[in-house]
Formats: C-alpha cells, sequence, structure tokens
C-alpha cells in the first residue's frame, strides 16, 4: 500500500468540477487533484508537483480537500483566507469539490525538451551570474516565463527565469540571472566555469508570471536575482508603448548587491508613462556614501505611488518567498485586490527540503 493510501485510506472515487473549463472527473483514492486531472486529459497549469512553484494554485469553492503538506509556505496568508489551495497536494474529502483555475494565455507556449550549452558568461554582482545558453532549436516562451534547467548527469532539475525578452519567432538563445547557492552541486559548478561548452537540458517554458492587461498602476516588487523577469517582462512593456505608471521597487543588501542599473535606466526612459524607480538596501553599513533608501524593500511600497487609487493597481512581486510574503501583505493592506497580485518566489534547494 502507498504512503498516501496508508494515511488518507481507501476511499471512495471522490468527483471534481474545473470552472471555467467546465470539466468534471472523479479522482480515485490516493490521487491527488491534479493527477487525476492530467490523467483525464484536462489541460490543467502545473510544473513542480511538489507544492513549491504554486503554478496549480485554485481557489477552492466547495467542498472540502486533504492537504499532503501544508499550503501555507507556497501560498501566502491572503490567499489562504480566500480558500486557495494546491491541487498537487489536495486530495477531496467530500464526494464533490469544486475548484477555479485560470487558465493563463501561456498555455499557448507548450514546453519541450531542449538542448543547450552556456556561450558566454559574466558576473553581475558577487552571487549573481549571467549566462548566455545556445540551443539547438528556438524556444517560445512570454516574458516572465521560466525553464528548468539539468546538468550533465541527471540529478534535479533546477528553475531559473528567462532574463531578457523572447524574440517574435522564437529566441535561439537564452540568458539567465542565477544566484550562487552555497555548497549547491550545480551553481558551484557554473560559478568555477566548469560547464561552460557542456551540454544541459533546458525544459521549458513554465509559469504563469507574465504582464496581464489592464490600464492601472504596475507596482513590481524584486529582490536579488528575482529583478531580471521582471525587467524583462518591463522591456517588452516598454517596446510595445504601454501607458501605464510603473513602479520599480528592488531590494538588496548593499551597494554592492545592486546591478542592471543602466539597463533600468534605458526602460525608465522608453516607458510611454510616468516611471519610479526605488533601489533599497537592508544591510548597507551606516557609515557609506549611500543617499538612498535603506531598510526592507516592502516598507517602501506606499511610498512609491502617493495618492494612488490602490484598487486599481497590478502588483508583480519575483524574490525570496519572505518578501514576497510580505509584499503581498503591503498590497492589500492598501487596497490592491489579490486577484491583481501576481508573483513568483525564487526557491532553492533548502526551501524544497523544507516541503518534503
Amino acid at each position: 500500500m502507498s504512503i498516501i493510501n496508508s494515511l488518507f485510506g481507501t476511499k471512495a472515487p471522490r468527483i471534481v468540477e474545473i470552472a471555467p473549463l467546465g470539466a468534471q472527473f472523479e479522482v480515485p483514492a490516493g490521487k491527488t487533484i491534479l493527477e487525476a486531472a492530467l490523467a483525464a486529459g484536462i489541460s490543467f497549469p502545473h510544473d513542480c508537483t511538489v507544492g513549491t512553484c504554486g503554478t496549480c494554485k485554485s481557489r477552492l469553492t466547495a467542498g472540502r480537500v486533504n492537504a499532503l503538506s501544508e499550503f501555507a509556505y507556497t501560498l501566502s496568508q491572503q490567499e489562504l483566507a480566500a480558500n486557495f489551495i494546491l491541487p498537487c497536494q489536495s486530495m477531496p474529502k467530500d464526494a464533490l469539490v469544486r475548484i477555479e483555475v485560470a487558465v493563463p494565455r501561456e498555455q499557448t507556449e507548450k514546453h519541450e525538451q531542449y538542448e543547450g550549452r552556456i556561450v558566454t558568461s559574466a558576473r553581475l554582482t558577487h552571487d549573481i551570474l549571467q549566462i548566455h545558453v545556445e540551443l539547438d532549436r528556438p524556444i517560445r516562451y512570454i516574458a516572465g516565463q521560466y525553464a528548468n534547467v539539468g546538468a550533465p548527469g541527471g540529478g534535479r532539475l533546477r528553475s531559473y527565469s528567462f532574463a531578457v525578452p523572447p524574440q517574435p519567432q522564437g529566441s535561439k538563445q537564452v540568458t539567465f540571472c542565477v544566484r550562487k547557492v552555497p555548497g549547491g552541486a550545480f551553481t558551484e559548478a557554473l560559478f568555477a566555469d566548469q560547464l561552460a561548452g557542456v551540454a544541459l537540458q533546458i525544459d521549458g517554458p513554465h509559469g504563469t508570471f507574465h504582464l496581464r492587461d489592464g490600464n492601472g498602476p504596475i507596482v513590481c516588487v524584486a529582490g536579488g536575482s528575482g529583478l531580471p523577469p521582471i525587467l524583462s517582462m518591463l522591456e517588452e512593456a516598454a517596446s510595445r508603448a504601454v501607458a501605464r505608471p510603473g513602479v520599480l521597487l528592488f531590494g538588496a543588501r548593499t551597494a554592492q548587491d545592486l546591478y542592471a542599473i543602466e539597463r533600468i535606466g534605458a526602460i525608465k526612459s522608453r516607458w510611454a508613462a510616468p516611471f519610479v524607480f526605488l533601489p533599497v538596501l537592508s544591510h548597507e553599513p551606516a557609515d557609506s556614501a549611500w543617499t538612498g533608501a535603506r531598510g526592507l524593500v516592502t516598507e517602501f511600497v506606499a511610498d512609491a505611488l502617493p495618492g494612488v487609487e490602490w484598487a486599481t493597481v497590478q502588483g508583480y512581486l519575483c524574490g525570496p518567498p519572505g518578501m514576497i510574503d510580505v509584499a503581498i501583505a503591503a498590497l492589500t493592506d492598501h487596497g490592491v485586490g489579490l486577484g491583481s497580485i501576481f508573483y513568483d518566489k525564487f526557491t532553492d534547494a533548502s526551501h524544497a527540503a523544507r516541503m518534503s
């Protein structure tokens, strides 16, 4: 008997309905909602299947579920209060369960397997490396999405966001910005320049993080290596002359951890509406020459848009889990609707271990 069956027993199949897809299917005992949906041929948004990426996030509208792991690490407190669940970690508890799932436009770009080789690399900071990877054929993706990258010899795949906007006909060369994880087998080899020219497995595109349509202001909050996917989104928006007020808050530890300043300046110069860039340093020495904002980047959300009608704002957050959770709380406290906040939590092997 499987571990799942031993935990929850061999119950009769439950029925799950998905809006707005109009799909209905049985979930056999011992299966998660996501597993049953995929087995029924339903195109359900997903990636990691272990409760860390949040791609399958859905709102529970009727019935109850049993959770295989805690939702709280991946979902925010606001999302939990609004009855969001992770179908990859949920088993129906009642005879009928209804959920709502957003079917994103990025599903039109189906993920495939590619082979890639690093052709150039450059240090952006002491612990962030930008790599350019040549693929065996062009890949189509949407700015904000990511790919899973595997090193030779198999092992765990690592998820890295595309750092520059895609080419209209697909991109033969892609760019990733990788943060060094102390002791991490892949990043240690990468930073030691041991993977140059080595065949890498690239699986993508994945993810639901991208700029949505709208007329109100765009507030972006980034931390560490979460900056490049947001810059990719903003660059693409600037090329389309999106005329919405824009704010970019970037949190770093010290002035040495700031990067892509010229790139941000180029976005600001091309933006078709007012654009504010506010870097915030959390651990800059008190006696340094830095005269900008200090503290946690999430403390400056309200300062960036004085007098704004917060109900019209869309929030885009990318970075470490703790920053994301606090930023969601800050935005919702000011009146931004939960459905107008989009995020991508950057996790590493240590975060995955906490979920197991």
